[in-house]
């Protein structure tokens, strides 16, 4: 999932970058509004994050910008003065969300998930048979163009790494998968974590899939050797 981010503030553009990337999202990003409009049309993003001021053109004509061409890909707004976000949605521009700056990591995640689970446009252009579908690990039922997975009525959030790397266990039922096999499906062969983040992110992915994550039952240890499911 490609996410524009535009942001005239060096330290919040480069956080938010960091951020998302962390989570298997690709990222391209504008220092001002105009060149907002440019990635938007270049990049074609699934999701949009814009500050309300930037230079050049302000946030609110970047959203009016791209609504006259797109209709549907999800927007939205960073503001320091969520006062001033109500008024605009209220205007309807085209905002589908806000967040109030300062903000948590957490809660960026959540509000880009929530937004392309909910719109059209994200899922019909998952849709694609190149594109990973639904699949089944253990108990759940994974849906990669929704961001989530189901365990009957409980839904439980995933990010596009936790499901390629969901995928890949699932793909590979019984076979013990070493950590160069995990990092490549979760973040890449030209990416080089650092030794302990794989394991951070396989216990924090434990913590929501796990019906007890002390006694994982999804994704084991395999002591020396990697993880393997089941």
């Amino acid at each position: 999932m490609k996410i524009l981010i535009a942001e005239d503030d060096l330290y919040t553009r480069e956080g938010l970058i960091d951020i998302l990337e962390g989570e298997g999202l690709h990222v391209v990003a504008a220092e001002n509004g105009t060149r907002a409009i440019e990635l938007f049309r270049l990049e074609q993003p699934d999701c949009i994050c814009l500050d309300i001021m930037m230079p050049e053109i302000n946030g609110y004509d970047v959203c009016k910008a791209i609504r006259k061409e797109d209709q549907q890909v999800p927007v939205i707004f960073l503001s320091a003065k969520s006062e001033e976000i109500d008024k605009v949605l209220g205007l309807e521009l085209g905002a589908d969300d806000y967040i109030s700056k300062p903000f948590g990591v957490r809660e960026v995640i959540a509000r880009i998930q929530a937004v392309t689970r909910r719109s059209k446009y994200f899922k019909g252009k998952y849709s694609d048979k190149n594109e990973i579908m639904e699949f089944k690990i253990s108990d759940l039922m994974v849906l990669p163009s929704e961001l989530k997975a189901l365990r009957g009525d409980l839904e439980i959030e995933l990010s596009p790494r936790d499901i390629r790397i969901l995928k890949l266990f699932s793909e590979n039922q019984g076979k013990v998968l070493d950590r160069d096999n995990i990092y490549d499906a979760g973040w890449g062969v030209s990416h080089m974590p650092n030794s302990r983040t794989l394991d951070q992110h396989i216990s924090q992915l434990r913590k929501r899939i796990e019906k007890d994550p002390g006694k994982p039952e999804i994704i084991r240890t395999v002591h020396n050797a990697g993880y393997r499911y089941i």
